[in-house]
């Protein structure tokens, strides 16, 4: 998704979503995203989270760069790419960009960088947190995602390797 500062210059706001929770697992906000950028922050998910079973994503040069699409399979993820021109393929990261750009982006100004990354992230939280989800039973995802036993790490409900992200 992309969006512009006061001063007309443009950002763009990388969209990773939990295909299985519905979580919004981050939401960066750059000028641009490299090949590089976008591996690190897969990467840190990957950490955070466990390495899913596929990436479902546009054809987007980021995704489609020759240091993204020999690193993944690296790790035993698999890429689903939609087809151009069929964003039914990935619906519920268009649904989430359409929430993003209706709830927020449409109706904020922002005047720097540093303001869009840190209302973006604030949004991020209230929708994960807060904001109901019909397709949940009208709660938010990530009381619900995330089971936390006693000294140890958060496991997904599902477990890692029936989960995939869908990033856009």
């Amino acid at each position: 998704m992309s969006d512009i500062t006061t001063g007309g210059r443009p950002f763009r706001v990388l969209t990773v979503i939990d295909e299985f929770t519905h979580e919004c697992l981050a939401l960066p906000v750059e000028r641009k995203f490299p090949a590089h950028d976008i591996q690190g922050i897969l990467a840190e998910l990957f950490v955070e989270r466990g390495v899913p079973e596929h990436i479902r994503s546009d054809n987007g040069p980021e995704f489609t760069a020759k240091q993204i699409r020999n690193w993944l399979p690296k790790l035993g993820v698999k890429t689903l790419y939609i087809e151009p021109g069929s964003p039914w393929e990935n619906g519920y990261n268009e649904s989430f960009n359409g929430k993003l750009r209706y709830d927020l982006l449409d109706g904020e100004v922002f005047d720097t960088l540093w303001e869009a990354k840190v209302i973006v992230e604030r949004w991020r939280k209230e929708y994960n947190t807060r904001r109901p989800h019909s397709s949940l039973g009208y709660l938010p995802p990530a009381p619900e995602a995330w089971i936390l036993e006693p000294k140890t790490k958060p496991m997904p409900l599902m477990g890692s390797a029936n989960w995939s992200y869908a990033v856009r």
